[in-house]
C-alpha cells in the first residue's frame, strides 16, 4: 500500500508540472521540508533544488544547511541564485519579492 501511495504522490507532481526535485519552501516548519530533501536524494536525486521567496528564505537557508550538516555529510551546495520577481496584488499594484534557488550535490 505504501508503495501505491508513493506512486500516486510522483503522478501527482508530474501532472502538477512540479520537477521531483525542486521541494518550495513555504510556512510549514523546516524539518518538513529537510524530510522531502532528504527523501529526494534517498530515492537517487544527484542534486536538489530548494526554492523560496519573500520571508521564507531564511527557512530555506535553514533547510540547506540542516541538510547538509545533520543528515546528509556528502552533499554540498552548487550554487545560490538570488533575483526578485514581481508580482501582482489583488488591489492591482505591482511589488517585487526577493527569491532564491539553493542547489545542492551529492
Amino acid at each position: 500500500m505504501a508503495e501505491q501511495n508513493n506512486t500516486s504522490e510522483q503522478a501527482n507532481k508530474e501532472k502538477s508540472g512540479i520537477p521531483e526535485n525542486v521541494v518550495y519552501v513555504g510556512k510549514k516548519p523546516a524539518m518538513s521540508y529537510v524530510l522531502a530533501v532528504v527523501t529526494q536524494f534517498n530515492n537517487g536525486a544527484k542534486n536538489v533544488k530548494i526554492k523560496a521567496r519573500g520571508n521564507t528564505i531564511s527557512r530555506a537557508v535553514d533547510v540547506a544547511e540542516i541538510s547538509r550538516n545533520r543528515f546528509l555529510q556528502d552533499v554540498h551546495v552548487e550554487n545560490i541564485a538570488i533575483n526578485s520577481e514581481e508580482l501582482q496584488n489583488e488591489d492591482g499594484t505591482k511589488s517585487k519579492v526577493s527569491t532564491i534557488e539553493i542547489v545542492l550535490s551529492r
